[in-house]
């Protein structure tokens, strides 16, 4: 059972079924109250600020101090400062000079709400829903409660009714219904007593700060069911399913990673309860275990497995501080899509793809392949930043990861994720701001800052659509006869090897720099399945000349020193002029 109320690592839990806080003295002699404020006043301790200077030097017994500060504060919620300085009780000194008593009260206060927290609410079984009717007016009333309380406390400290009320989200940053779904397969007893997500409310826009901004290394392929080696604690784990692309994925997270897990919300699609329900997943992942063969403090493994027996993939990324970045966690759960798509006979493809109307009705879908830092997501900015004058329509299919699939009367294309992870220096200026309502934030005061914000719906990702343009992303070289090159049929094998052979100029993003290459510009599935890979490039570049694809490279110049912006857009520009001269 989670437990009413942790605090660690600057992350809160807050389990209202357990405990719900109806009104100030709820609040006040809860022990969740009582451990932020002794977190809060160690820091002041630790840190010898004038909070410390003022109201705690000297202090000999902490916790009889915070005892008698707790009662301070809730005899503020009756009486005015006077009242309670009259009462002579202990510490009740520390009132006499108001101000400072309210730069306390409202120094704990930023304090709380810089805190990541989290509210949950556990249903019995899967198929109890009436707890879920108060959820949301639950988390709105606690969110008020809290607000009043600040005021009431600074109101009768200061004497003074505030002129602006800001309303900041003072309750919580996400709220969560758990159920207590359990699956039992053998070698899977690790997972089984961890609760699953059953609904996600975001306080948007969700800022988070994980300690990491880049991705390093490369997911391992082993040949051991690696959870076998692996230790956790059932409460502090979080299992999020997912729907990626056509399969069903259990990713379990630490609570640590909290607000990584919590921002899969924006990228995959949440499986209904009805469609995992007694469903043998495709892909289980583990993102935070702890490995007993290794010194979590040493290094760390990112590792997948084929678990042939059972028809499941296994990925593990063990605990470590260097993890924690959400590109850990979105990546490795398309490598074991990708590998589990490469098995069934269709080519991932790590690109973005677009179905563009035009305002005269002309329409085409276009591919557009490269790995991170290539222009693929720069160009499809570059497109919506141009749409209002050329778009009637345009649809997002993938914006980092899909697949192909061969049908009888063409190539066709599919997406894996209803959101996008990009870099906020990426997108056109201020899109990142009117698109804050849905986002979740990533460490937006550092370089490589990133976002999550949701971009197609479900239903469009997953229908399906025929391929009329298939175009490898040339970040490095000059576009100085057009931005765009097409292959003819009988140059099968060198467009194959432009788009085999990878090659970017890396920006940065995870740990490479200047001209690489990567093989299919797809490190996630492809590259740890070489030789599968090659028959499937050969068979479906074949079918997609057969069909008329037009197949080439459109120069982004993203690489390019002053051509960051406006490399995708020329690009942009040349593929409407292309989709414009299409033949009906």
């Amino acid at each position: 059972m989670i437990r009413e109320f942790s605090l660690s690592n600057d992350k809160v839990m807050m389990n209202f079924t357990k405990k719900y806080c109806n009104n100030f003295e709820d609040i006040l002699e809860s022990n969740g109250f009582k451990n932020v404020l002794t977190h809060y006043l160690n820091k002041k301790i630790e840190r010898k600020d004038n909070i410390f200077k003022y109201f705690l030097r000297g202090i000999e017994n902490l916790d009889e101090f915070i005892s008698s500060l707790i009662k301070i504060i809730e005899l503020l919620t009756i009486f005015d400062r006077q009242e309670v300085v009259d009462m002579k009780i202990k510490y009740a000194h520390i009132l006499e000079d108001k101000y400072k008593f309210d730069a306390l009260i409202e120094d704990f206060y930023s304090y709380w709400i810089k805190l990541e927290r989290y509210t949950i609410l556990t249903q019995n079984s899967v198929s109890e829903g009436i707890i879920k009717l108060g959820f949301v007016s639950a988390n709105t009333r606690f969110t008020n409660l809290i607000m009043e309380l600040y005021r009431k406390v600074k109101n009768s400290v200061t004497a003074k009714e505030p002129l602006v009320y800001r309303q900041l989200k003072s309750g919580n940053n996400a709220s969560i219904v758990l159920n207590n779904y359990s699956w039992d397969f053998k070698n899977y007893e690790i997972v089984k007593d961890i609760k699953f997500m059953d609904t996600i409310s975001l306080e948007t826009p969700f800022i988070s700060y994980p300690k990491k901004n880049t991705r390093s290394g490369s997911f391992e392929e082993i040949f051991e069911n690696p959870l076998l080696n692996c230790e956790i604690e059932s409460e502090n784990w979080f299992c999020y399913p997912a729907k990626v692309g056509e399969l069903l994925a259990f990713i379990y997270f630490h609570r640590d990673f909290m607000a990584n897990g919590i921002a899969l919300s924006n990228l995959f699609e949440m499986a209904h309860r009805d469609e995992y329900i007694g469903v043998k997943p495709d892909i289980v992942y583990l993102y935070g275990a702890e490995d007993i063969t290794i010194d979590k403090n040493k290094e760390h493994k990112t590792v997948f497995y084929d678990d042939k027996d059972n028809e499941i993939l296994v990925g593990l990324v063990t605990y470590s501080k260097e993890v924690d970045y959400f590109g850990y966690l979105k990546k490795m759960t398309l490598t074991l899509h990708n590998i589990s798509m490469i098995k069934r006979g269709y080519l991932p493809i790590h690109g973005a793809m677009v179905s563009i109307t035009l305002k005269d009705g002309t329409s085409s879908n276009i591919v557009i392949v490269g790995d991170s830092g290539a222009g693929k997501s720069e160009s499809l900015e570059a497109f919506r930043s141009l749409g209002e004058e050329y778009i009637s329509d345009m649809t997002i299919i993938f914006d980092d990861m899909g697949v192909l699939k061969i049908a009888h009367d063409g190539v066709y294309g599919y997406g894996t994720e209803i959101g996008a992870f990009v870099r906020l220096d990426d997108l056109d200026q201020g899109y990142a701001f009117k698109e804050i309502d849905r986002s979740i934030f990533m460490n937006p005061d550092k370089t490589n800052a990133r976002l999550v914000m949701p971009v197609s719906n479900y239903r469009d990702i997953i229908m399906g659509n025929k391929v009329d343009l298939f175009l490898y992303a040339n970040n490095y070289e000059k576009a100085e006869n057009g931005t765009i090159k097409l292959y003819s049929k009988n140059q099968l094998q060198d467009v194959i090897k432009v788009f085999r052979d990878g090659n970017r100029f890396a920006k940065g993003t995870t740990h490479e720099k200047g001209l690489v290459s990567s093989y299919f510009a797809n490190p996630f599935g492809p590259m740890q399945k070489k030789d599968e890979t090659d028959i499937l490039l050969d068979k479906y570049f074949k079918k997609m000349f057969e069909f008329d694809v037009k197949i080439g490279e459109i120069k982004t110049c993203l690489g390019i020193d002053g051509m960051e912006k406006d490399g995708p857009k020329n690009a942009a520009l040349n593929l409407f002029d292309m989709i414009k001269n299409k033949p009906n």
